[in-house]
């Protein structure tokens, strides 16, 4: 008696497993699911050619600003130079062409008055 109890206790066990892991594969093959794994495959392989990408770029601009340092050592130029000030646009006079000024840093004025001589800025 003993015997049959065990033995019908692990066939409806084994049915039970079966059962289970045929039905989560079934809920795998549905489109939708094929369609989520598809993406969720697609977002985690842009992420990982990202990562790849900017760990190149990081990688290309070290090497190049250690090159840089090497080639300004062996020609004796200053490694880290000042940046010139940045340049302001004042308004030019007697101008004739009709174009914008930049006046005052903020505004443009059009110059109204007109230059049929092809030769004036040469």
């Amino acid at each position: 008696m003993f015997r049959r109890t065990f033995w019908f206790t692990t066939g409806m066990a084994a049915g039970v497993w079966a059962t289970t892991k045929v039905n989560r594969k079934l809920k795998q093959l549905t489109p939708e699911s094929l369609a989520a794994t598809a993406a969720n495959k697609a977002l985690e392989t842009g992420r990982r050619v990202k990562d790849r990408a900017v760990g190149f770029a990081l990688d290309v601009r070290d090497n190049m600003a250690q090159r840089e340092a090497e080639l300004g050592e062996a020609l004796g130029i200053n490694a880290d130079p000042e940046l010139p000030a940045p340049r302001r646009y004042n308004a030019i006079e007697n101008d004739n062409r009709n174009t914008l000024k930049y006046i005052e840093n903020t505004t443009y004025v059009e110059n109204t008055t007109r230059s049929y001589n092809r030769n004036e800025d040469h």
